[in-house]
């Protein structure tokens, strides 16, 4: 009777073990893009708690294996009617920088590629902050040199699901073809700076320009394949292959919606509406403060996506299969990690959280995928395109 109590428990450990297992072998992972803050900055608590829901915080990234990521100073477009979207990126950088302080035992925040490695030296996660959505509609440039002060090293374009006054989104009727002149002055003065040119969200013509006008190679933070769910908001093979050219990586989000067609028919059903609408949205926030407009907006956060019958959401398998198809396009020195955890996916059937990241590298091993295949994706390619990005910088 022991005995079989004994095998039962073990048994039923076996999965546990195997995941702690795979965990502590996992390589070094570079995740592009993650909400990690936004529970925190609507609702209190620090980033450093383990969570039961969500899908993300520093102790679950921790058993995941991330070693970096890049913390989105998220600036929904309900700040924008208003112009309160400069005042609510300085909020939440200075509550990003709080933050990492807080949980200085854990993080630190990485200004250079270097940085990324020494704190990845001390057993610490390194974080990178990057903007999504608008930092300022028209693009000041002085207010980009003072974000960079703060520390900003990654900014998008367009703003999230919106235009910006001088570049357009992927899903909002285009305003400028693309950029503005001035949008290519910004992309000059990133370039400068070292700030890397994040295209995800951005229109095509927008994605075109940026890549044509960057002196340093591009990244789109987090992205699907048009080829197989053909949406505005994922990337098109022939602008994979120009981002591509020019030294530039896209970022895989993570989600059911973006990679997976019988997935996002069953949202897009179930929502009434396509993820990106913004319809109404100027009447919502008329004449409120912007004090207002974080009382409507915390209730969704952590966002982390709707829950699918197993027999819509993906597989981990297809997910990485979405991977695939990117490097027999283009290589495989041009993927990465795009997570958008606790930004709203549907997660692949049998993942939790971020703690289950191990389970990518077992789908790729099973591929028959190298080791170095495998390092390039986790971390590698963006860690490299953060080296050029920066090289650009110090000989402007």
């Amino acid at each position: 009777m022991l005995n079989r109590r004994r095998f039962l428990v073990c048994s039923a450990l076996a999965p546990l073990a195997l995941r702690a297992q795979s965990s502590s072998q996992h390589p070094f992972i570079l995740d592009a893009h993650v909400h990690a803050l936004d529970r925190e900055f609507y609702h209190g608590g620090s980033m450093g708690t383990q969570y039961t829901d969500g899908q993300w915080d520093l102790v679950r990234a921790k058993q995941g294996g991330v070693g970096a990521f890049f913390l989105s100073i998220y600036v929904p477009e309900e700040y924008l009617p208003g112009r309160f979207e400069t005042k609510q990126t300085l909020r939440r950088i200075d509550h990003a920088l709080e933050q990492i302080k807080l949980n200085h035992d854990l993080v630190e925040l990485a200004l250079t590629p270097a940085d990324i490695e020494r704190i990845r030296a001390k057993g610490k996660i390194a974080a990178i902050l990057d903007i999504e959505g608008s930092y300022d509609l028209d693009g000041d440039l002085g207010v980009l040199d003072d974000l960079h002060r703060l520390g900003l090293r990654s900014a998008q374009l367009s703003a999230h699901n919106w235009n910006q006054h001088y570049a357009d989104s992927c899903c909002a009727t285009p305003e400028h073809n693309g950029l503005t002149e001035h949008g290519r002055e910004v992309i000059h003065r990133m370039n400068a700076l070292g700030i890397m040119i994040n295209v995800s969200h951005s229109g095509d013509a927008t994605i075109a320009q940026a890549i044509e006008t960057s002196r340093a190679p591009v990244i789109a933070t987090h992205h699907g394949l048009r080829s197989i769910n053909p949406i505005p908001r994922n990337m098109p093979d022939d602008l994979l292959k120009k981002l591509a050219g020019k030294g530039g990586v896209m970022g895989f989000q993570i989600g059911s919606d973006f990679n997976n067609l019988r997935a996002y028919d069953y949202n897009t059903k179930q929502r009434g509406k396509t993820f990106w609408d913004t319809t109404n949205l100027k009447d919502r926030v008329a004449n409120k403060t912007i004090y207002e407009v974080d009382q409507l907006v915390a209730p969704g956060f952590p966002m982390i996506g709707p829950r699918l019958p197993d027999n819509v959401a993906m597989t981990v398998d297809e997910w990485v299969g979405a991977v695939d198809k990117a490097i027999q396009l283009v290589g495989e020195d041009h993927v990465a990690l795009g997570s958008d955890f606790d930004g709203g996916p549907p997660l692949a059937r049998g993942m939790r959280d971020v703690r289950d990241l191990p389970l990518i590298t077992q789908a790729m091993q099973r591929r028959g995928y190298s080791t170095t295949r495998i390092e390039k994706f986790w971390g590698g390619n963006v860690l490299r395109l953060f080296r050029e990005v920066t090289e650009h910088s110090n000989r402007s």
